[in-house]
């Protein structure tokens, strides 16, 4: 089964788009920092880490469904790591990840089963994994590690 997802960029000023993703959705302005832009929005390195970090906790919570438990709210952060290629060229040389947990992980049934699986259910993480390193740290709401991987 394929499927199609459109985004729409429309140009505003100088590296500033209008980001268009269909009806109902509202738009996004995105943007370079200075000094190509003016960082009146997300920069597209930013968006990027938007879209792993958000598919990496909708996979985990979907995960968490499937055993019919919660992991409590769950929040992420994510750094993309810069530096320049041999041509010279700025590219991302890895992401980092950090999922923190709602709850302690005792309270959160079948944990262990959940972790083992819900990286695979992220469709942007696995795909961006192809080019660009991931590591990802799954916290739980006391801070202790649960799951890293690389």
């Amino acid at each position: 089964m394929n499927n199609t997802v459109t985004t729409q960029l429309e140009q505003q000023q100088n590296y500033q788009f209008l980001n268009h993703y269909g009806d109902g959705i509202d738009s996004l302005v995105s943007d370079e920092p200075a000094p190509l832009g003016r960082g009146l929005g997300p920069s597209p390195v930013q968006l990027l880490c938007s879209a792993v970090g958000n598919c990496l906790c909708a996979s985990l919570l979907f995960a968490c469904e499937k055993f019919k438990t919660s992991p409590g709210l769950l929040h992420a952060q994510v750094q993309a790591s810069t530096g320049r290629n041999a041509q010279g060229r700025i590219r991302i040389l890895g992401l980092k990840v950090t999922l923190h947990l709602g709850k302690a992980s005792q309270d959160i049934e079948h944990l262990d089963r959940i972790l083992s699986q819900f990286e695979e259910f992220c469709t942007v993480t696995q795909s961006v994994k192809m080019g660009i390193p991931v590591a990802l740290t799954v916290l739980d709401s006391d801070s202790s590690l649960v799951h890293a991987s690389t």
